[in-house]
């Protein structure tokens, strides 16, 4: 069972349209995985220090040599590495602590990411272990509700920008996140791992309520362990649809659909059948669903383009791309999300953005109110279960009206 502990930093107050700051629901003493956190093996207060990053064109012995090893011993100690290092691994801007006694390196401590490390005795017998750092895990909540911008008001209450990617991805097929607009409301219960004060991840949102003009979209996170979809809406409709709300995941609305816009380089009023999203050259652009490459070539005014026919109703095409996906041919099939070009301003074009048309039935439809249904829903020996989730869900929901966490929901969740 676990052991949580809970940190209301600030009171919630609810129907009042107020922002409420950001709760948090620490999971203590839950180590990331069940392997215990491994020591450095020394006692580093015994030691001086010097901390450095690994600049650019530093190989593995040329490190240890420059902190003060001899050729040879370098050389030794990199033959110690075996399967432990790769010393071809090093990464230039990795940060690394050396410990030096009587100007002697004694140990080296390589940063491979924010929780992992890899150390090296330095004087014989050479040893290189590995060592991770302890991770916990957060259980938070957030309530936001957008005055300027999603990331601004969010990082604004303390929110960590990663949640914000989380529920990006998940809400792709729901929610315009290029169109959000003042007043629409974010709630989220989710989970966070912390290293040394660091947030490290947000991979686990267990419920959301996104508001929006009136209407609210809640989302849960239910696993069927099949490998598949886990998050759905509360009828137990899958939160992916059919298509992605976007081919692109940054940029801003230049053009919208129109049948009566003036063409910024011709001057003449003339259909306008897409959406352009501005964004810098070279951002990737994704296929919106699965379907067949019908063609990627260079076509005069919408200049480099990529065609895609996704079943037998709906098709599409991106256009002005500055190049096409590597390896990428017609009659190709692509999945969902799969980048199939980028950004760029060829053709007749006044600067780097992507037109974005969609076809349904042979007929040209406005990508941003198009509909798209959503895929298998929860299975039906599993319907009963889910729903016993999506109750717990909703009752956190109301013991926070009533400034009370419970830890029993929590373990529901």
């Amino acid at each position: 069972m676990l052991v949580i502990s809970f940190v209301l930093s600030a009171a919630v107050s609810c129907g009042d349209g107020s922002r409420e700051k950001e709760q948090a629901v620490e999971v203590a003493d839950k180590p990331d995985t069940p392997e215990v956190s491994a020591a450095l093996g020394f006692d580093p207060e015994m030691y001086v220090l010097r901390e450095d990053k690994v600049r650019k064109g530093e190989f593995f012995a040329g490190l240890l040599m420059k902190l003060g090893m001899e050729t040879q011993d370098a050389y030794n100690l990199s033959s110690s590495c075996d399967t432990a290092f790769d010393v071809r691994s090093l990464r230039v801007g990795n940060p690394y602590r050396a410990y030096y006694s009587a100007d002697t390196l004694k140990f080296l401590v390589y940063e491979k990411d924010r929780i992992n490390g890899v150390v090296f005795k330095c004087t014989e017998p050479y040893s290189v272990y590995n060592t991770r750092k302890a991770v916990t895990v957060e259980r938070r909540y957030a309530d936001v509700t957008i005055e300027h911008s999603l990331w601004e008001d969010m990082t604004a209450e303390g929110v960590s920008p990663l949640l914000i990617l989380s529920l990006s991805d998940i809400y792709a097929w729901t929610v315009d996140f290029f169109g959000l607009q003042k007043g629409d409301r974010f709630r989220v219960f989710y989970d966070q791992k912390m290293c040394e004060g660091a947030v490290i991840s947000v991979d686990t949102v267990r419920y959301a309520v996104f508001s929006h003009a009136g209407e609210e979209f809640p989302m849960v996170m239910f696993d069927q362990k099949d490998g598949g979809n886990i998050y759905w809406n509360e009828k137990g409709e899958s939160m992916r649809k059919a298509f992605l709300k976007a081919p692109l995941s940054y940029s801003r609305i230049s053009s919208g659909f129109s049948y009566a816009r003036r063409h910024p380089i011709t001057r003449k009023v003339q259909p306008h059948t897409g959406v352009d999203y501005a964004a810098p050259k070279g951002t990737p652009v994704m296929s919106i669903g699965d379907g067949t490459v019908t063609s990627m070539k260079y076509e005069g005014a919408g200049g480099n383009v990529v065609r895609i026919k996704h079943n037998s109703v709906y098709r599409t095409a991106y256009l002005h791309l500055s190049g096409f996906a590597a390896g990428l041919k017609p009659g190709q099939r692509v999945r969902q999300g799969d980048v199939i070009g980028y950004v760029g301003s060829t053709g007749r074009s006044t600067g780097p953005h992507l037109d974005f048309r969609v076809w349904k039935n042979g007929s040209p439809v406005n990508p941003l109110k198009m509909d798209s249904p959503p895929a298998e829903p929860v299975k039906a020996e599993l319907k009963s279960e889910f729903e016993k989730t999506v109750a717990a869900c909703r009752s956190m929901s109301d013991t926070l009206k009533a400034k009370e966490l419970s830890s029993e929901i929590f373990e529901m969740l």
